[in-house]
């Protein structure tokens, strides 16, 4: 589901932050991965928060007592919703994914394209994996179509081994 025509309808992120401390020390990979996450996120995101659906929001990302925390403000800051997320159930995906970015990276450098070919649909399938369990864990509090799961879970994976 590409989600355009739902997108005109619904909610969306204007704003994404991460909590500060865990950008801190991230390999310049890490730091890339977030980065362009982030600008698609604004670029294209549908982001429909239940209770302020339609609204347009900021986000604020953080770590707190193993649980991913969605900080959900207006665009006025003021806070509509927060909402913690167990990170257990994605343990052994985000572990997983990020054994073969690593593997992944480093082909990037030295391996030829059909093995980089080869990790990249393994990793594809992995992301698409977590995305689809992010869509899941927030049912019911924020509605986000599939392109909007997989940037997210590009910032989980990136908060889950920093924090």
């Amino acid at each position: 589901m590409d989600g355009r025509g739902d997108r005109a309808a619904g909610g969306r992120l204007t704003r994404i932050t991460l909590e500060e401390g865990l950008r801190r020390g991230a390999s310049p990979d890490i730091e890339h991965e977030r980065d362009v996450a982030i600008y698609d996120l604004i670029e294209d995101n549908r982001f429909d928060l239940v209770g302020a659906e339609g609204r347009a929001c900021q986000l604020h990302l953080s770590i707190a007592d193993r649980r991913l925390v969605f900080d959900v403000a207006d665009e006025a800051g003021e806070r509509l919703a927060v909402i913690g997320l167990s990170l257990s159930p994605f343990r052994r995906i985000v572990r997983d994914y990020f054994l073969v970015c690593e593997s992944y990276f480093d082909a990037i450098r030295h391996a030829a394209p059909s093995r980089i070919e080869a990790i990249d649909m393994g990793r594809r399938g992995l992301h698409d994996e977590g995305s689809r369990l992010l869509q899941e864990r927030l049912a019911g509090k924020v509605a986000v179509d599939f392109a909007t799961a997989r940037r997210l879970f590009t910032l989980v994976c990136a908060l889950h081994w920093k924090g």
